[in-house]
This record gives structure tokens, C-alpha cells and sequence, in this order.
């Protein structure tokens, strides 16, 4: 729906308001002068009549009959009074003394009093006066005055006979001059919403050709700018990607590369606001090389993005986890959430789906896969001791020429195995054993919070474990739903109670692609009031878009049908072309912490923050990181521009909010 600003005309209505007032003054010109005239025309046949009048009794009363007698010019005169349209007719014999008259009441058949006093036919100049002699003497004189009555009526009907005509080829006019204006500005009204959707970065929209040399020009010039806009978009956005996949994707496999991956990694180990438990795996094809010489690098290369593809394949069945390429024939993967017993299972099958791939291409040779597994716990310091447990784990697996895996697990992991894990989150969600902290999304330049980030905390065997521990296990199980209803009734109710703030809320990727759960999400919304929902944000992991684009599209549009402001989170490790947004009504984006992470000291991922903010800021588009841990990096993403974060260096995640918001 297209909203104008109030006290604002259209185009349109000012044409018809002017062009009526126009013809309005014309009908009433030409109906005062129509009447004009006609009274002129009444007034001179009244005229005339009158003196005709005088006229003839003074030459009855002079010829035919002796004016000195009283009692037959009194006849003569009730005749003449009788048979005429006269108002008066006076006959004064100042010879013999005696006056005679006779005179009639003013009527005025149909005329209404406003109409008589308005045209005003004045009874003096219709009063006409003759002699009356005898001979040579002068008896006296007549007075004649012609009734205006009928004049009056004559002159009502023949007014409105021209009100009547106005008003009808008024109306006609009138009518026909909507229809020409709407024909002639109906481009308007397509440049009016191409304009529109351009202040929204949208560039799909095309005006309409307009029929008028004017309009056709400027209309052709519209479309020509936004498919110039479009166009500069899309290259923008390819070349972000490009620069995104050289930087960050192997350019043979797709998946990350040896820096991109170790930068994710570090960030999930190391960084307090993004740390997760899980698994490594580094996966290694023993005796690659020969398949290189034998087969040739074509064939070695088709291979490498077969086994990439299988690695893929296996990310997509275990939510949150992500891999890439090291070097040669070697791969990384890292399993979040993921307890030792589970991951081996999981490795094993793994395995033995590469082992059939890599036997199928070396036409008979022996080959193996090996593995080696290292626990990411709170014994882990550092990403790089992670590495070097999973390496020594693949050592031990490659002194067997078989395809085999090892497992490097100083700790003896105590995680939960995979049936514990449903049984713990199941128990919890239906107890409601969830404890919302709030992260405050802070402004660059100065200490206001923009909106807080609620997150969630699961009691578990009795403790309460952080989000990055058992959203992987939720995913998993297909737990996402239940857990984000409630989370966000929770969150319905905290906007209630603080009519000023605003609170986020992210959706999980299960989530957004059960369609029962947007239903209930609709539901939702639609008991709530719009100004309440202008202040709720949801984030939608970009991973979802990746993988369910028409699911997220559904909600997208159902959430912005509610005024509820949309985010696209983990920015930049979805896999998505940035092109691909532009179709997505969403207000903001927050960068993943894998590109924030060191970001004072990491060339690569600067250029590319640098180059997304100012592409989004023209679509309108928020940009917030995450994961923002020191000063440096706080003062690094100030001076690029982006409009705000969050991060431990900020603000940790508490319980209670600020009591200044209270």
C-alpha cells in the first residue's frame, strides 16, 4: 500500500479541483450574462408594450371618444385595463378636473421573492405617458405601466433553463476531464511507486510506457536508471562474493579455506562470547600423490571436488558444523555440540562413504582414509592446540595402511551421549527450564544500545549450558520449535512491560523451514499491536537462507507484514550470494564473528567489511558485527562504518537488564 503524507495534493485532484473551479466560473459567467441579456430583452418588450399602450388610450380618448366625458373615458380605460397586461393605467383630465385610474397588484407566477429582488425590473421605466386633446385643446394626459409579472416568470424559466444546460455540460465536462486525467497521469502513478521502491533498493520495478510525449520521456529515463541501479547492484554483489570466495573458499572444493576455517575455529574456541564444545576432525587420503602422477591433476582434481561434495553432504545432516580444505588431500571438519562416542559413529560412516569414493577412482589400487579426532572442551586453550591433538590423533591413524581413525582425548570427554542429549533437552523444554540473558547491541560513537540480543540458557543434568552447547543437539532433533515459542512469548511479554525497548530474538534453521511453526508464529503476531512488534527484531541465521530460501522468503514476508524488523545473522559463512538479498525485505545484517575475530591484524576480512557496508547502507540496510572482544577491533569497525555490535568487550550477556531501563 502506497502512503502519502498528509496535507500533500495529488496531482490529479489539484488539475481537477482548478479545471473545475475553471468551468464553474464560466457557467456562472455565461448564466449572469444569459440572464442579463434576457432581462435587457424582457425589459424592452415591457418597454414598448407600455408605450403602445399609452399610445393607443390617448388617441382613443383624443378621436374615438370625448375625453371630457368622465363616464365613457372610464369605460374606454376598464377595457383597455381589462383586455391588456398592464399594472396600472391612469387617466387625468386637467381640463375638466377628474382623474381616473385603475391599477393591479404585482404576481408573479413560479418566481421565487430572491430571484424578482435580484433582477429587479423597475416599474418607472416601463411608465410611458400620452396626450389627450380635442382639437386644439389640451385635455390632459394617460399613464400606462406595463405589468412585469409575466416578464418576472418568463425570466425564471428561461434561467433555469440555462442553469440547467451549465449544469449539464458542466457535469459532462467535468466527467469526461477525470477520465482524460487519469489516462494522461496514469504513468504518474507507476513512476510514483517505481520511486517508491527504489527508496526500498528494490530495482525490479518498471513504470509503465506512457501515452504523452512528456511523460514517455521521463518514464523511459526511470527505467533506464534503475536498470543501471539494478545492474551496479548485482556487479557490486558478485564482486563481493568473488572477493568473499577467494578469500575465504577453496577455489577447487567450495569449501572454506585452510585460513578461513582456522579463523572460524579459533572463534569457537577460543572467543567467550561464540565458544562451543564439540569435535575436530582432520581427514587425510593417503597416497594422494600417486593419483596425481598416475591419473593426471585433471582426475585428481575431480576427485578432490567429489570428496568435497561428500563432505557437504554430511554437513547439511548435522546442523551447525562446518568444514574446509587444509591442503592438498587433507580436510578439516568440526563437529559442534557433539559428544566423543557420537562422533566417532558419526566419522566412521563418514569414512567409509570417502574410502568407497577414493577405491571407485583408483581403479584397483589400495587406498586408505585416515582420521584423527580431538575434544574441544574447557581443557582446549587454543584453536592451535586443538589443531595439534588432531594432528598427532591422524599421525597414529596413517602408521596403518588401512582406512582407519584415531582419537586424541586427554580429557576422557564426560559429554552427553546422542540419546542422553534428546532425553536431557526434551525433559527440559517441556519442564520450560530456560533462562533468558540479554546482550546489548550497542551503537558505534557512543554507549546507547540499539536493542538487546536475547539469549538463552537450558538447564541440563542440573546445570544451566549456554546455547552454543545445545542449539547443535536442538537442531538436530528438531527440539528448535518448541524451544523458540517459548522463548519468544517470553520475549512478547518482556516488550510489554518495557514500552521502551527493543529486543532480538534468533529463529532457529528447523524452525524457519516448519511451516507449522510460522503458522503458530502468525498467530502469534496477530494478537499483538504494531507498535509493540515495531520493537521486536528476528534474527535469521544465514545458513537458513542458504538452505531453505522459499521457507525463509514465507516468513520474511509474514514478519514484515507485522512491522517486525528482520536481521540476517552470521553474515558471511552462509554461502549465499550477496546479490540474493536484495529480493529479502530485512533491515539488517550482523557480520560473523569469524570476520571480526583479529580483524586489526587480518588484511582480507577488513577489505571485506569495507566493501559490504557501504553496499548495504545504500539499500538501507543495517550492518552490526559480532564477536567484538578488544578495543582495537571495537575501534576498527568504528572507523569502517558499521552501525553498531556486540561482544564481550561491550557487554557481557546478564540476567537482569540495566536498571536505568527499568
Amino acid at each position: 500500500m502506497r502512503r502519502t503524507r498528509r496535507g500533500i495534493i495529488s496531482l490529479q485532484l489539484l488539475l481537477l479541483l482548478f479545471t473545475s473551479g475553471l468551468i464553474l466560473l464560466l457557467m456562472v459567467a455565461s448564466l449572469v450574462a444569459g440572464t442579463a441579456g434576457f432581462r435587457g430583452y424582457i425589459a424592452d418588450q415591457l418597454e414598448g408594450h407600455a408605450h403602445d399602450g399609452a399610445v393607443a388610450v390617448g388617441l382613443s380618448l383624443s378621436n374615438a371618444i370625448d375625453g371630457r366625458d368622465e363616464v365613457a373615458s372610464s369605460s374606454l380605460i376598464d377595457a383597455t385595463f381589462d383586455s391588456g397586461r398592464y399594472l396600472s393605467i391612469r387617466y387625468v383630465n386637467t381640463a375638466s378636473g377628474f382623474e381616473i385610474s385603475r391599477r393591479d397588484r404585482l404576481r408573479v407566477p413560479g418566481a421565487p421573492d430572491w430571484f424578482i429582488s435580484l433582477t429587479d425590473l423597475p416599474e418607472e421605466r416601463f411608465l410611458k405617458r400620452a396626450e389627450v386633446v380635442r382639437g386644439w385643446q389640451r385635455l390632459g394626459y394617460v399613464e400606462v405601466v406595463s405589468h412585469p409579472g409575466l416578464g418576472y416568470g418568463d425570466l425564471w424559466r428561461m434561467t433555469r433553463r440555462l442553469a440547467l444546460g451549465a449544469l449539464v455540460i458542466g457535469g459532462v465536462s467535468l466527467v469526461a476531464l477525470f477520465y482524460l486525467l487519469r489516462r494522461a497521469l496514469r504513468p504518474l502513478a507507476g513512476l510514483e511507486e517505481q520511486a517508491q521502491a527504489i527508496r526500498n533498493r528494490d530495482f525490479r520495478y518498471r513504470a509503465p510506457e506512457a501515452n504523452t510525449r512528456e511523460l514517455a520521456r521521463v518514464t523511459s529515463a526511470m527505467n533506464q536508471m534503475t536498470n543501471d541501479l539494478g545492474a551496479l547492484f548485482e556487479g557490486q554483489g558478485k564482486l563481493i562474493q568473488h572477493l568473499r570466495r577467494m578469500s575465504n573458499e577453496d577455489r577447487l572444493t567450495g569449501l572454506a579455506s585452510r585460513s578461513a576455517f582456522e579463523q572460524r575455529l579459533r572463534v569457537v574456541v577460543e572467543s567467550h562470547e561464540s565458544r562451543r564444545l564439540g569435535v575436530l576432525v582432520l581427514v587425510q587420503l593417503a597416497a594422494f600423490d600417486k593419483v596425481n602422477r598416475f591419473h593426471g591433476r585433471k582426475a585428481a582434481d575431480a576427485l578432490l571436488k567429489e570428496m568435497a561434495e561428500a563432505l557437504l553432504a554430511f554437513l547439511r545432516q548435522h546442523p551447525g558444523s562446518f568444514a574446509g580444505r587444509r591442503a592438498g588431500a587433507e580436510f578439516a571438519l568440526f563437529l559442534p555440540g557433539a559428544a566423543l562416542v557420537d562422533a566417532e559413529f558419526w566419522v566412521d560412516e563418514l569414512l567409509e562413504t570417502l574410502d568407497g569414493i577414493y577405491a571407485d577412482r583408483s581403479e584397483g589400487r589400495e587406498v586408505a582414509v585416515h582420521a584423527g579426532l580431538a575434544v574441544a572442551d574447557v581443557n582446549v586453550a587454543s584453536a592451535r592446540d586443538l589443531l595439534s591433538a588432531s594432528d598427532e590423533a591422524l599421525r597414529q591413524a596413517q602408521m596403518s595402511h588401512e582406512t582407519n581413525r584415531k582419537v586424541f582425548d586427554t580429557a576422557q570427554s564426560v559429554q552427553l551421549g546422542i540419546d542422553q542429549w534428546r532425553l536431557q533437552l526434551e525433559a527440559a523444554l517441556d519442564a520450560e527450564q530456560v533462562k533468558l540473558l540479554f546482550q546489548s547491541i550497542q551503537y558505534t560513537g557512543n554507549d546507547r544500545v540499539h536493542h538487546y540480543h536475547v539469549l538463552s540458557r537450558l538447564q541440563v543434568d542440573g546445570q544451566w549450558v549456554a546455547a552454543g552447547v545445545f542449539l547443535p543437539m536442538a537442531e538436530r532433533f528438531r527440539l528448535m520449535a518448541q524451544l523458540d515459542d517459548l522463548v519468544l512469548r517470553r520475549v512478547l511479554a518482556l516488550l510489554k512491560q518495557h514500552p521502551l525497548l527493543a529486543f532480538g530474538v534468533t529463529l532457529g534453521t528447523s524452525s524457519i523451514a516448519e511451516r507449522s511453526f510460522r503458522e503458530r508464529l502468525g498467530d502469534l503476531l496477530q494478537a499483538e499491536g504494531q507498535a509493540l512488534l515495531s520493537r521486536l527484531w528476528i534474527y535469521l541465521p544465514e545458513d537458513a537462507v542458504h538452505h531453505h530460501r522459499a521457507d525463509v522468503g514465507a516468513c520474511v514476508k509474514l514478519l514484515r507484514r507485522h512491522d517486525v524488523k528482520v536481521l540476517v545473522d552470521h553474515f558471511g559463512v552462509g554461502g549465499i550470494p550477496f546479490s540474493y538479498l536484495r529480493n529479502l525485505p530485512f533491515q539488517a545484517m550482523r557480520i560473523d564473528p569469524s570476520f571480526i575475530h583479529n580483524i586489526d591484524s587480518h588484511a582480507d576480512n577488513r577489505f571485506y567489511l569495507e566493501s559490504i557496508v557501504p553496499i548495504a547502507h545504500s539499500r538501507g540496510v543495517e550492518v552490526f558485527v559480532a564477536g567484538v572482544e578488544t578495543a582495537s577491533e571495537w575501534q576498527l569497525v568504528t572507523q569502517i562504518g558499521v552501525d553498531g555490535g556486540s561482544g564481550y568487550h561491550l557487554a557481557r550477556p546478564d540476567e537482569n537488564l540495566p536498571p536505568a531501563t527499568l
